[in-house]
This record gives structure tokens, sequence and C-alpha cells, in this order.
């Protein structure tokens, strides 16, 4: 048998080939790119994606466009909803006011407000003061959360830490939007928890208005669904949230490239199993809208091959990522086609813990499911912005390992 040095010399088109392969891999990368990089930019020039918003409703449009582009029958599932409508929302004290953004699942006041002296937090009645987190796990969050149980307080005002996330004001999600309760809780921005304190100390009444109304709008999911060759598998639900408190473009831009991906793949690809696509919105709030396409389509949990999960913060610069399925099975799955992008730092939510985000309804159900997110310190903070918020070439690799997984669950033997 000829050596491979001869065997090459043999065939001289082989290096040619080779350049060839290559090339085309490249021009496919390098318009994937491209195609993500517009996916954000257009998500980023919507600036407030706050569900039942006008924002809100812009984004279900141009997702629907992106699909129909495709030559995809995208629709909007449109639903009855009462969004909270803020006028005056705020803090003062002497000549120094915060304006802020009250818990949408907590009280509210009224127009004028309440007037009362700020206290420590648990400590007395009065109007608590306190730090929060950057997200519901945190200690000074969690202490917030049962201080609101208690109701000791008439309201609270409730300051960004900005430790853990960059100083401003990043919310904190409405996870009780369908069952508020407890005293109106007014968060501010962490540069002005150093007045509060002096106001606390002083003991000189603050104040205190969360002014809000209700409106009767509409919000809605979009969905469309692509037939597999073979309509006796289960098929491959592939689910993103579309909706946040403000921009946020690195908290929800790398769930949505990895959603129209996935659908512009299987466009050019059938898959043998049909894939069912849902983007959903009022996340912030309780997921409301999953909570909505669940009631709609009950079975689907159960019946479901398995849920494609695309969660928040993985397009963020830094982000810290979090991988999380329903079996091992499926969480070696994942995780290989990630390291095989060179993507190799995670943290793994054991199997047999309850998920973060809307992995958790999957779960709650009793559905098989594959999830990736991460965290940011920009998380529910205005600048999310493009493009320094958004890491697009980690991105771009995570896009291609999803797919990977994707294409795989969506095959026959998947």
């Amino acid at each position: 048998m000829p050596n491979r040095r001869a065997l090459l010399q043999t065939l001289p088109w082989l290096p040619i080939l080779a350049r060839a392969v290559y090339a085309q891999g490249t021009q496919e990368l390098d318009a994937m790119r491209k195609r993500i990089a517009q996916d954000i930019q257009n998500w980023d020039a919507i600036l407030d994606h706050r569900t039942g918003t006008e924002g809100d409703a812009l984004t279900a449009q141009w997702l629907q466009r992106e699909l129909s582009q495709l030559g995809l029958p995208a629709e909007i599932e449109w639903f009855a909803f009462q969004r909270k409508v803020l006028h005056d929302c705020y803090v003062a004290w002497r000549d120094k006011r915060a304006d802020g953004v009250p818990l949408f699942d907590g009280g509210f006041t009224d127009a004028e407000g309440i007037q009362e002296v700020l206290a420590p937090l648990g400590q007395s009645t009065g109007i608590g003061l306190t730090p929060f987190g950057p997200g519901p796990w945190h200690p000074r969050t969690q202490d917030l959360l049962k201080a609101r149980r208690e109701s000791a307080h008439s309201a609270i005002v409730a300051v960004a830490a900005g430790d853990l996330v960059r100083p401003g004001l990043a919310l904190l999600n409405a996870d009780d939007y369908a069952a508020p309760y407890g005293p109106p809780v007014l968060q501010v921005a962490t540069e002005h928890g150093s007045w509060l304190e002096d106001a606390r100390r002083a003991s000189d009444p603050v104040r205190f208005v969360t002014h809000v109304t209700t409106e009767q709008t509409q919000a809605g999911n979009v969905q469309v669904t692509i037939p597999g060759s073979d309509p006796n598998l289960a098929p491959l639900v592939i689910m993103t949230p579309r909706s946040a408190w403000w921009t946020c473009t690195s908290e929800r831009g790398g769930g949505i490239t990895v959603w129209l991906e996935c659908a512009r793949h299987f466009t050019a690809n059938r898959p043998d199993r049909t894939v069912i696509f849902t983007a959903n919105t009022g996340h912030e709030l309780g997921h409301v809208g999953l909570d909505h396409y669940l009631e709609a389509y009950p079975e689907l949990v159960e019946q479901a091959h398995a849920w494609v999960h695309l969660g928040a913060n993985f397009a963020a610069q830094g982000s810290n990522l979090r991988f999380q399925a329903s079996s091992p099975a499926l969480l070696q799955r994942g995780l290989a086609s990630l390291r095989a992008r060179g993507i190799s730092e995670f943290i793994v939510t054991p199997v047999e813990e309850r998920p973060y985000g809307e992995a958790r309804n999957i779960y709650d159900g009793g559905g098989q499911f594959v999830s990736l997110l991460g965290d940011n310190r920009l998380f529910h903070h205005p600048q999310d912005r493009w493009p320094q918020a958004v890491d697009l070439e980690r991105t771009v690799a995570i896009n291609q390992a999803l797919l990977e997984v994707v294409d795989e669950l969506a095959g026959g033997s998947g």
C-alpha cells in the first residue's frame, strides 16, 4: 500500500478540495454571524419589551415577519392582559426625590401616597428601607421577600445594591403577578441610597407614592409549526421568552437568535419530527405568556419528545453559563456539543433539582427538556444594550452548538 505522502501526490486535487471546503465553511460561518448580529440589532432597536406595551407588540410583529420571510405561516396568539400603567412613583425627602419602579406583584398607593418615617427593614413599622440583590436567590432579596410576606411595614423602599449588577436600577421580576401580595414596594437606583439613609437617620417623614392603574390590553405569543416527515414521532418544542423590563439586549438576544436560527435551519432541512416554535411574552411577570400557552396546549408538556428552553443572559459579556436538563443523557448531550465548540465553563443544575427560568414550567409538568441560561452584570439594567453588552463570538458558537443538539433531537432517533 502506498504511503500517505505518495497517495497525496497521486491526488493533486485534494488540497484544492480542502481549500474549497474550508472556504465554504468560513462563508457559512460569516453568514451566520451576520444574521445573528442583525437579529440582535433588530431586538435592540425596540427600546421597551415589557409585556403588554407597544414595544411588546412590535417585538411580536417583527418575529412574525422574520418567520414569514422564510415562508412559514407564523401567527401571534393574542390574549387579554391587564397591563400596569405607571403614574407618579417616587420617594421624596426635603429637596431630594428618587423616581423608581414598583414591584408589579405587590401593593400600590393612591395618587397622594403616604408620609411616614423610614425604618430598617423588619425592625419596626413605618416605611422599610433595604438594599436588594439582582435576583430572587440573593440573601438581600430574600430578606425583602420575607418582609413583604410579614407585611409589618406600610411600604418599602428597595435600593438596587449595585455590586453584583452594575449600579443603577436593575429590577426584580414579578413572579407572583397573578397573585400580588404585601405592601407597596418602590425600587430605586443605587445612587439614591446615601440620602435615603440620611433621611432614615434623621427620622423625618418621607413621601412615598406608587400610583398605578390598570389598562385592559392584549399580549401575545409568537408561534409556528414546521411539520416533520414522520407524523408518528412525538414533536420537539423550541421556546424562548420574548419580553423584558427594558431593552435587555444581552439578556434576551441570545435566545432570540437561536430560536430564529433553528427556524431557518428546519426550513431548509426538513426534520423527522414536527418542530413547534413558541416565543412567549410575560417572562418578567411570572411567565404569564407561557402559562397561557400551556393552558391552550396542556398535553404538550408530557407528550413532546423534549422542550428546548433558550433562556436568559447567555449572550452577555462575561456570562457564567448554566446548563440544565431533565435527564443525565440530555445533560451530557448538550454539554458535549457546547464543549466541542470551545465552551467548557458551566454551572450545571442537578437533574433532580427544579431548574431556573421557563424550564421550571416543563419540570413541574413532568416534561423532558434541555435549557441554557446564564448570569449578567447588566441583568434587568437599562444599559443592557448592543453592542457593548453582547459577546457576539460566543453567541455564534452557542448557536452552532445548540443547532447540533436541536438537529439531533429532531431526528427520528434523537
